[in-house]
């Protein structure tokens, strides 16, 4: 993100401060350096510095080695243990070696890997390289003054990457699915396209290249769609048009940046009449997955569910959110004991 588009972190804290007094809820906890830590992939400890942009700037291979880690050591399997590389990269077909360079500190992924990492663990990966949904989600979220009227197609195409069409199509839960390369492409356009000079005309590869001290040949193939860029010039485009780079890229002062938007947006959602700080857009969007989910799981036998089950455990130890308890043998469950049948005539919980 460029220095002079950087927000002020300081006014972003004092307004979410404010918003969570309005909202009912403790500032300390809403702003407390664990939850923002978790959320930013920054260090607890470093929170304060990088508010008050005193934070020593970090060089991208040790921030990425330093977020690959912090994702590991707080986003266990629900039995508490580390994620193997092999689990992790087996997500996406890659050898558990191949992320053995990030593990150890000693080189950058492959952009494609970036990515898989990044949807394992169910962290944002950026503009050039969140799929559809996240991004658009990203965007509801997160828009400068509030959250995004989701009408305002236009406005999200601008935020979000996607044509108007796609953002409608994930809307209605048939988020468009790309290749990578394709989709990095389309982005990359998009970004050319929609961000120009003050003359109007696109920025020059060799613009774009020279502010993170690359030829602009390095960016022909990308420009082309005939190849993919690394993961150092992906930083660096993101950074040129000072959009999100994802939890791996971003700098800390942009990673807090993203998180303290994300939060400020929940407030604003909970003062304009929500329950749960969720853009009402936002729970639709989630609604068409949920209904997707459960239509396919009725169909499964009691062992199925029950695989089921352990997966959705799995996900949400990963992602870092609590594991719900099954309820004692004899109780009913929170709502009154109208849990969904399942085959075999047990209760989902």
């Amino acid at each position: 993100m460029r220095a002079a588009a950087r927000p002020d972190l300081i006014a972003a804290r004092d307004r979410i401060a404010h918003l969570a007094g309005q909202c009912g809820q403790d500032p300390a906890e809403v702003l407390s350096v664990e939850r923002l830590g978790h959320l930013s992939g920054i260090e607890p400890e470093l929170i304060p510095q990088v508010l008050a942009g005193t934070a020593a700037e970090v060089p991208l291979e040790r921030r990425v080695h330093e977020r690959f880690l912090r994702l590991r050591a707080t986003r266990r399997d629900k039995h508490g243990r580390e994620w193997s590389l092999a689990a992790i990269a087996e997500d996406f077909d890659a050898p558990g070696a191949s992320l053995g360079p990030l593990n150890a500190g000693t080189g950058l992924p492959r952009l494609g890997h970036a990515a898989g990492v990044q949807r394992f663990f169910g962290v944002y990966a950026g503009f050039l390289m969140a799929d559809s949904k996240s991004a658009v989600e990203r965007a509801l979220a997160a828009g400068p003054d509030g959250p995004v009227a989701a009408d305002d197609l236009d406005h999200l195409s601008y935020l979000s990457g996607l044509t108007p069409q796609a953002i409608r199509l994930t809307l209605d839960g048939h988020p468009p699915r790309l290749p990578l390369r394709e989709q990095v492409r389309l982005r990359f356009e998009h970004l050319r396209r929609t961000r120009p000079r003050a003359d109007g005309r696109p920025h020059s590869l060799t613009a774009i290249a020279g502010s993170f001290d690359a030829s602009g040949q390095s960016l022909t193939r990308l420009a082309r769609g005939e190849g993919l860029p690394n993961l150092a010039a992906a930083a660096g485009i993101q950074r040129f048009y000072g959009v999100e780079g994802g939890f791996l890229l971003a700098d800390d002062a942009e990673a807090l940046a993203g998180v303290l938007g994300c939060v400020e947006g929940e407030l604003r959602s909970v003062r304009a009449g929500g329950t749960d700080g969720e853009n009402p857009m936002l729970a639709v969007l989630r609604a068409h997955d949920v209904r997707s989910i459960v239509t396919r799981a009725g169909r499964l036998s009691p062992a199925g569910w029950k695989s089921l089950a352990d997966y959705l455990d799995e996900l949400l130890a990963r992602e870092g959110r609590p594991v719900p308890r099954e309820p004692e043998p004899g109780t009913t469950a929170p709502g009154g004991g109208d849990g969904a049948r399942v085959p075999g005539g047990e209760e989902a919980s």
